[in-house]
């Protein structure tokens, strides 16, 4: 009778029937997280007022699948949907394996596309201050080559179009954000931690 319950997309990353635990006395359901190299339950205790929330399930998918997967699911109608759509993403590669509880590293169990290349090298490029024509340096390719002579790596000047892009895109995203705020905004620059200053 409970399984009705478990209607939500996000019992869709569990297994679907979670093992029965007494702790202290009070009655409570721990589901098991279907992630590769996951061997964490969410417990939900059966006696509180709070039992029926998911907020605990959602915290711990963002963190073990990632949010672009839990985005994903989130956006179905139910857990049956879900499940569809968390196989096909696992059927595809996509899904994350976490190395650590805090900070974790995802990593993608297939080799990118091209259009995937090229956002993962904005992004790079972006955080980490690297120039644009690092993507042409003879040692960055042949480690990113090395056993996959097919790979694709773009341009310096893909690179340098991708990351302007990209600028103007959010750029309008946090103008339109800005815009439609009503209350009083601050702005403040913090230029003492700067490593060239």
């Amino acid at each position: 009778q409970l399984k009705q319950d478990w209607n939500p997309p996000i019992y869709a990353f569990f297994v679907p029937e979670p093992t029965i635990e007494y702790v202290e006395g009070q009655h409570s359901h721990v589901f098991w997280c279907m992630a590769k190299g996951c061997r964490k339950g969410v417990q939900q205790f059966l006696d509180k007022s709070d039992a029926q929330l998911t907020g605990n399930m959602c915290k711990h998918i963002r963190g073990w699948w990632g949010e672009d997967i839990f985005h994903q699911a989130s956006q179905t109608k139910n857990a049956t949907v879900a499940c569809e759509a968390v196989k096909n993403y696992v059927k595809n590669g996509l899904l994350k394996v976490a190395f650590d509880c805090k900070g974790k590293v995802g990593y993608s169990h297939r080799q990118h596309t091209k259009i995937e290349t090229r956002i993962e090298l904005v992004c790079w490029v972006a955080e980490s201050g690297r120039p644009f024509e690092i993507v042409g340096d003879p040692s960055f390719q042949t480690l990113m080559k090395t056993g996959h002579l097919e790979y694709y790596i773009p341009s310096p000047d893909t690179v340098t179009h991708d990351v302007l892009s990209m600028f103007a895109c959010m750029w309008q995203k946090l103008a339109t954000k800005l815009q439609s705020y009503e209350g009083k905004l601050s702005f403040g620059t913090d230029t003492w931690t700067l490593p060239n200053h």
